[in-house]
């Protein structure tokens, strides 16, 4: 797969604006990145910029906390695909984990899964506020739950992507799922690091820098 390929190209900022949507568009069909990232407000937008390209259109559910109703995460899904969606990156409920509620967490990717379609789900973990043997728990809850990804973090908390989580969501998932990495991954050795790993996708901002070496 070439580099582009693993590259989600995104903008999740509270102030971004539609010439910043309008840019990162015209950035990911120039580099032929793999998807672009955007809240869902702007899902409409970049499927018509995007139009006749390879690109695809990827959008967030339930972020950057996880902490809202199914109800809300499941409505949330299904007006994003209707809107163009074709991946879906939803947040987990860390406090369900957390208190060992696993089939809370695991019937919540389910219910996602089933809005999403026959389209991308990757759950979103949040590794830097669980311990190691929760990442490895919520990597289990979302292979149980039919998800075709587990994502190391929103990168709006209080770490991002690591070499270490990495190699232990891919250990745990094996073949199951695929693995994406995002938040804080800024250098092309960054980039490189992550996919030796285990990694099959990169959420970043600073996409063409990665690839542009």
């Amino acid at each position: 797969m070439k580099m582009s390929k693993y590259i989600d190209h995104t903008i999740l900022k509270a102030d971004a604006r539609k010439e910043d949507i309008e840019r990162i568009c015209r950035e990911a069909k120039e580099q032929d990145f793999a998807s672009v990232c955007v809240n869902s407000c702007w899902v409409s937008l970049a499927k018509s910029l995007l139009e006749g390209s390879t690109v695809k259109v990827c959008t967030v559910v339930g972020f950057p906390l996880g902490a809202m109703s199914t109800a809300g995460k499941v409505a949330e899904t299904e007006i994003a695909v209707k809107d163009g969606a074709e991946e879906i990156d939803m947040v987990i409920n860390v406090g369900w984990l957390k208190d060992g509620d696993d089939a809370a967490v695991t019937e919540e990717i389910r219910a996602i899964k089933k809005a999403c379609g026959s389209h991308i789900l990757k759950v979103i973990i949040e590794a830097c506020l669980l311990s190691d043997e929760e990442k490895v728990r919520a990597c289990r809850d979302s292979v149980a739950a039919g998800a075709d990804f587990v994502k190391t973090s929103t990168g709006f908390s209080k770490g991002g992507a690591t070499v270490h989580d990495v190699c232990l969501m891919k250990e745990t998932v094996k073949d199951a799922c695929k693995v994406k990495a995002a938040g804080g991954i800024r250098t092309p050795e960054d980039m490189d690091a992550m996919i030796e790993a285990g990694a099959e996708r990169i959420g970043t901002s600073n996409g063409i820098a990665l690839v542009n070496r």
